[in-house]
């Protein structure tokens, strides 16, 4: 949802991501992917992270923790999830266009999944993700992607409501 919040209150790099270019007529990504929703998501994927790092000190969350935040690395691992996330939903939006599908219509179950396919696919390169911890990730994530739509729309940041 950062990308959301970014686009309600701040107003500047709202280009989107494809300068409004078109293949065969139909936009790359669409208006809504600008770059201040790249950079915005991005950088609260690296706050999250170090968040999670603070956390991961306190045994509760580190024996719940999927992954090992440590100094050295939650700025790295709060990267990889934050722009792959976006980047995952980059590539769902492509697809969305060239099936036709307008822009905040619902894509079920794409639209709840892109997000941690491409965060997992970036993360990939520095840590081993195991299937039961893939699923479990994507599961939850279906879920929490729907909740999070309710509360945007309620809050009046979503114009859909699925």
């Amino acid at each position: 949802m950062a990308p959301v919040f970014a686009s309600r209150f701040i107003k500047k790099f709202n280009t989107p991501i494809d300068f409004g270019k078109k293949i065969n007529g139909k936009p790359i990504f669409g208006k809504n992917k600008t770059y201040k929703g790249l950079i915005f998501g991005t950088f609260v994927g690296i706050f999250i992270s170090f968040i999670q790092f603070l956390l991961f000190k306190l045994d509760v969350f580190r024996e719940i923790s999927f992954l090992n935040y440590t100094f050295k690395n939650f700025y790295i691992i709060g990267f990889l999830l934050g722009f792959g996330a976006l980047f995952g939903d980059l590539v769902e939006s492509f697809f969305k266009r060239r099936v036709g599908i307008k822009p905040g219509k619902s894509w079920v179950p794409f639209d709840q999944i892109d997000y941690v396919l491409g965060a997992i696919i970036f993360l990939l390169p520095i840590y081993e993700v195991s299937l039961k911890m893939f699923l479990t990730i994507l599961i939850i994530s279906f879920f929490l992607h729907i909740i999070a739509n309710q509360i945007g729309y309620y809050l009046k940041l979503e114009k859909t409501r699925w």
